[in-house]
């Protein structure tokens, strides 16, 4: 089984139970929050377009994205997540599609959020998918990261009382940020934050553009 494969069927086996659990998008969590207002801001700066949330999942982050003004669409491997997503959404657009190989054109969105979702890439696939986030973005466009602070690989086989097998691959921001420069992208906000109630791993949160021609 490829790890597409493992992460689509661990996702979809835990979606009901994800769903139930992770409903209020960032609410209590300030420093997310801001950095997705700051996020929207460089967007609507540069000129605004379409933006896609990344392995959106059950679609809170696709929501928040949305009340900040963002013509913004959601991206996930998982059918049963996406369930989720359409139906609490119905008036955001959501694709069924790997961020291995977005179907969508060269240059034409603004911008990319993808929320703790590259934490599930091999080391030996992050150059290709960060090269397809450089693709799919127009230059000038803004890539927000959200991702655990730790290099360390975890494959985690159990959650709400459900077996599965998901691999977790964690990294330092000064890790992924010699990935995004050796991509071609511009770091221009780096941010790691100590844990907080309800967690165990600091967390590491990059803006990157594009740079424009």
């Amino acid at each position: 089984m490829t790890f597409l494969e493992s992460t689509r069927a661990a996702y979809d086996t835990i979606a009901p139970a994800y769903a139930e659990q992770f409903h209020d998008g960032l609410d209590g969590i300030p420093v997310e929050r801001a950095l997705l207002g700051v996020f929207a801001e460089l967007v609507r700066s540069a000129g605004s377009g379409p933006v896609a949330d990344i392995g959106c999942g059950t679609g809170t982050g696709t929501a928040d994205l949305h009340k900040l003004g963002l013509d913004v669409f959601g991206v996930d491997l998982s059918p049963g997540m996406l369930a989720f997503a359409r139906e609490r959404y119905p008036e955001l657009s959501f694709t069924e599609a790997s961020m291995t190989a977005l179907p969508i054109a060269d240059g034409v969105l603004a911008g990319i959020a993808a929320q703790y979702s590259i934490i599930h890439i091999p080391d030996g696939e992050l150059p290709g998918v960060l090269a397809e986030f450089h693709r799919v973005l127009r230059p000038g466009g803004q890539l927000l990261l959200f991702f655990m602070d730790r290099d360390e690989h975890v494959l985690r086989t159990e959650a709400f009382g459900l077996t599965f097998a998901l691999d977790y691959y964690f990294r330092s921001p000064e890790v992924m940020t010699k990935a995004l420069e050796r991509t071609g992208f511009d770091v221009h906000v780096t941010v790691r934050r100590k844990t907080q109630e309800g967690e165990n791993i600091p967390r590491g949160m990059i803006i990157a553009r594009k740079p424009p021609l």
